[in-house]
């Protein structure tokens, strides 16, 4: 069996599936070593509504990783997703005791930026450094050892609800893991999909999942902008349902195997096989039929994105155009409509940077696994396990502190 210190987990809660992604860190880099799915129940766009069909869907899935990867999970970093998320941005000033900027001078900055009045039902996920300002100069990426008195720190600050959090805690617990981390979704999908020209230049991630599709905005390799809409591919895929009177299941598949989002795309003539409800008898449809449901649909989550695009204040500086991700992204049509509907160059984002069971991995709807994996080995190069472990058990505490 591999040494536990050795590998990384990532547990990608979502509405639609479980996803379990093992990563052994390398010298190289994260080889991926056991991946685990299941359908998820208990959830519903992201949050859980069910706890122990959530905790029985998340068991599933991480014991079909232990498997292939022959070993045994005990701590994972589990992503977060769901309409509770909101956010938006902080600055924090502190003075320079010692005329020149040390770790624990940003850390007061940040700690500055984090005092902010938040309802008692709501609790921060993340505090993203966006550029530090010492004394008059902007732009600062690393502070540390730069002469100074003042210093200033403009941060991107996510926050949760506390129940929602604590759900996905609760059940990963339950599950018989322990959670050294919450991510929010789409900022791990950020580190498996986005390069880093993309991030600097100016990109918007899209992670188009089952049950929300979540944006993040970079600008100059910072993150100024998040939010969540709380529709997704289940929505295409009910709309499918209803439009062609055919059971959820069967919706799904037709939406995955024949679906298009832009009628263009459709030759003429071709022909699906669309079972019946009740025991009926299957009929034959053009497969225009789908791009007459689907696209309408597609378009008004576009128009919904465009006006969070516009509401951010990015619309002008997005250089790299918009990266779609998410299982529901693999719907043919997706780039092509987007690019017409929001103006910008669009492609569908497919994990990157990982060795291994990279071929296994390589689909959009393993973006936020192989994402949170990513993260993982990040915070390990940034302090030593035991340093880490402390940070995630004060973080963990704070999610806890009226749970039990």
């Amino acid at each position: 069996m591999a040494r536990m210190e050795e590998l990384v987990v990532g547990l990608d809660i979502g509405t639609t599936k479980i996803c379990c992604v093992v990563g052994e860190v390398t010298d190289e880099g994260v080889d991926i070593v056991g991946i685990g799915t299941h359908p998820a129940e208990g959830l519903r766009r992201g949050v859980v509504v069910n706890i122990q069909r959530t905790v029985e869907s998340i068991r599933h899935a991480v014991e079909e990783a232990e498997i292939m990867a022959d070993c045994e999970i005990e701590t994972v970093f589990a992503g977060i997703a769901g309409s509770h998320i909101q956010s938006f941005n902080s600055n924090g000033v502190v003075a320079i005791k010692s005329r020149e900027v040390t770790s624990k001078d940003v850390e007061r900055a940040i700690g500055a930026a984090r005092t902010i009045s938040l309802p008692l039902d709501r609790k921060i996920v993340h505090i993203i450094p966006q550029e530090y300002i010492v004394d008059d100069q902007h732009g600062i990426q690393n502070p540390v050892g730069m002469a100074g008195v003042r210093m200033e720190v403009k941060a991107h600050v996510v926050t949760g609800a506390v129940a929602s959090a604590q759900n996905v805690i609760k059940c990963c617990h339950k599950a018989g893991l322990h959670v050294a981390d919450i991510v929010l979704d789409a900022l791990a999908s950020t580190e498996a999909v986005l390069t880093p020209e993309e991030k600097q230049l100016g990109v918007a991630l899209v992670d188009f999942g089952g049950g929300t599709t979540d944006l993040v905005i970079f600008h100059e390799s910072s993150v100024r902008y998040t939010s969540v809409l709380g529709v997704g591919g289940n929505n295409l895929t009910n709309d499918l349902a209803v439009g062609l009177r055919t059971p959820m299941d069967e919706a799904e598949k037709i939406k995955q195997r024949h679906g298009c989002v832009l009628s263009s795309m459709i030759g003429s003539g071709e022909t699906l096989e669309v079972p019946s409800m009740g025991g009926r008898q299957s009929r034959q449809l053009d497969r225009s039929i789908l791009g007459d449901i689907l696209e309408p649909r597609m378009e008004e989550v576009l128009y919904l994105l465009q006006n969070e695009i516009l509401k951010s204040g990015y619309a002008d500086l997005l250089a790299s155009g918009v990266v779609f991700t998410g299982g529901a992204s693999l719907v043919e049509g997706l780039a092509e409509l987007a690019e017409q509907i929001l103006g910008q160059p669009a492609r569908v984002g497919y994990p990157m940077g990982v060795a291994g069971l990279k071929d296994i991995v390589r689909s959009p709807m393993y973006a936020t696994g192989v994402g949170l994996v990513l993260h993982a080995r990040s915070m390990e190069r940034r302090a030593s396990s035991i340093n880490m472990f402390r940070r995630a058990l004060d973080s963990m505490k704070r999610w806890f502190k009226d749970v039990f």
